[in-house]
């Protein structure tokens, strides 16, 4: 039954806490807290309000009301006004008490509760005698469910058991849950045929050692996990791996939680291979940083995560990873732009090793893939010492440039300049102009580069050299080297103005000078290449699971289809 409007009050949520300051009080909750200060009043003022607000407000509230001044009933309003903006109170039907686990959270505490009272829930397992069995029997149990109904499902193996319960609009919900001998899992709610499924899969990545007899503080917290989970689905709350509470988390892609038993622990892990919808691109920088983060989680992840480790940082930001092919370090003028390179290109080599074809181009997104797919086209003819163009008419049209087109330029005079230092000696670099184009392809000792201006050309290749130099001299024997370019310019500048202060020395400014030009750089290299790419698809089962990946954190694989010999 609903309540009359004029029956429903703000009542304090269960377990919130108050600490009385000297000029004011600070107010903790489940999910937020609120300082309020400036007036010494606020300690006393918080005993009446406490008494309009606790579980015994209705025999208070009248008492109250007839005491009160209208300055401190305003006073009242306000703080009231306060913590109903920070989630501390909750409206609930006089006469009833709050339940103390949805009224905590929920913003329908009695509806939540209803939801609980008619979930039904089932679990299901080999044993249904068992310490599993009966650990999820008794959490779901407290947690406001009707006993729940223990069934045998000889399928399922050893230390697994299914929990299923009636959802929201008559859905059925399940969540599964893994203990074995040093740690276990607990995977999102889900179909039921979902959460098995999803069960075996985890089980075969992190196999968890089978045990007649789980560790009680192990079996304890997993069986807890998976009835709060669960439940919070059943009863519309938040699930407790929500990504909004947790910034390594992924929207759209399962949270698992991942326990071990020595020490006892447990934490959210994001798994950027699991089942969901294929992400859109991320929007930022720091976006696409949270994705590499996914698919180089070190329990689920597909990826060696990049890390700086003991890598020195200055004058370039050094990281490195592990690939199937061999060590990997990537170079840029901040470790952040290091690490997204890093990424990018170790899931290249990765591809290389399951794909089964060509060898995809890996960018956070359509364009940052393209850029890298066209640099790296112009660059192998390079190497092999082809022009550019198939006819003497567009051959004729490169030309060297002069030191004079660069030098004075802050970055490319920085990166020229330190790399000089740390090589005693001035390096001879080679700038030309390709096929009369805005495209310059720039070669620094074993650095290459090719950007939209000869001093964004000189200061990548510069970048590129310093890389190996610098991976060298810290000891990092790494097989493959790769190193910022322009094309990750537009992301490093989304959603980011630089100081009106600064100049073309500053990093920031910089990179959106870059971005500035690189749709246009697209397109001229796209005529002088020929290139035409499409989307890569994997070819093997092996590759599956990168692809998965992939799709979950919104990057991009191409492949090349064609372009001129």
């Amino acid at each position: 039954m609903t309540a009359e409007p004029d029956a429903v009050r703000p009542r304090l949520r269960p377990g919130v806490a108050v600490t009385p300051l000297r000029e004011g009080l600070h107010l903790r909750g489940r999910e937020s807290s609120v300082t309020l200060e400036g007036s010494r009043a606020l300690p006393a003022l918080w005993q009446v309000l406490a008494a309009r607000l606790g579980p015994q407000a209705e025999a208070a509230d009248a008492a109250v009301e007839a005491t009160v001044e209208p300055r401190v009933a305003a006073a009242l309003a306000t703080v009231t006004a306060r913590l109903r903006e920070h989630g501390l109170l909750v409206d609930h039907p006089d006469g009833v008490r709050l339940p103390p686990w949805p009224g905590a959270v929920a913003d329908d505490p009695g509806g939540a509760e209803a939801a609980l009272a008619a979930a039904r829930p089932v679990v299901a397992a080999a044993d249904p005698d068992g310490p599993s069995a009966r650990a999820m029997a008794r959490a779901l149990a407290r947690g406001g469910t009707a006993a729940p109904a223990v069934v045998a499902e000889p399928g399922l193996p050893a230390g697994r058991v299914v929990a299923t319960a009636d959802g929201p609009a008559g859905t059925e919900l399940a969540v599964a849950v893994q203990c074995g001998a040093d740690g276990g899992f607990v995977t999102e709610p889900a179909d039921p045929a979902r959460a098995r499924t999803d069960a075996a899969a985890l089980a075969a990545r992190l196999e968890p050692a089978p045990v007649a007899d789980p560790p009680p503080v192990l079996l304890a917290l997993l069986a807890a996990a998976g009835a709060q989970r669960l439940l919070c689905a059943v009863a519309g709350l938040p699930d407790p791996g929500e990504p909004a509470d947790d910034p390594r988390l992924l929207d759209g892609r399962p949270t698992v939680l991942i326990a071990d038993a020595a020490p006892p622990h447990a934490e959210h892990h994001p798994w950027a291979a699991g089942p969901g919808a294929v992400a859109a691109p991320p929007g930022s920088l720091a976006e696409a940083l949270r994705r590499v983060n996914a698919l180089g989680d070190p329990r689920l992840g597909v990826l060696d995560a990049p890390s700086a480790g003991d890598l020195p940082q200055l004058p370039v930001a050094l990281v490195s990873c592990a690939t199937p092919a061999g060590p990997l370090a990537a170079g840029a003028v901040r470790t952040d732009l290091a690490r997204l390179a890093a990424a990018c290109r170790s899931a290249e080599l990765h591809l290389a090793a399951v794909g089964g074809g060509a060898v995809p181009v890996v960018g956070v997104d359509p364009d940052h893939a393209l850029g890298l797919a066209l640099r790296r086209a112009v660059l192998a003819r390079a190497v092999r010492g082809d022009r550019p163009l198939p006819d003497d008419r567009a051959a004729r049209g490169d030309r060297t440039v002069p030191e004079s087109a660069w030098r004075e330029h802050p970055q490319a005079g920085h990166w020229y300049g330190v790399l000089a230092r740390r090589l005693g000696r001035t390096p001879e670099p080679t700038i030309r102009q390709l096929s009369g184009e805005s495209v310059y392809l720039a070669q620094v000792e074993e650095g290459r580069a090719v950007e939209a201006t000869p001093a964004d050309a000189v200061a990548h290749a510069a970048l590129a050299a310093l890389t190996r130099l610098m991976a060298r001299g810290a000891g990092l024997a790494a097989v493959h080297h790769t190193v910022l370019s322009g094309a990750a310019a537009p992301l490093a500048a989304a959603g980011r103005t630089p100081a009106a202060w600064t100049d073309l020395g500053w990093a920031d400014r910089w990179l959106a000078d870059i971005a500035d030009r690189e749709a246009d750089l697209h397109a001229a290299l796209v005529r002088i290449t020929g290139l035409r790419t499409a989307r890569w698809r994997p070819a093997t089962p092996e590759a599956r699971p990168f692809a998965d990946a992939l799709d979950g954190c919104g990057f991009t694989a191409l492949t090349a289809e064609g372009g001129r010999p």
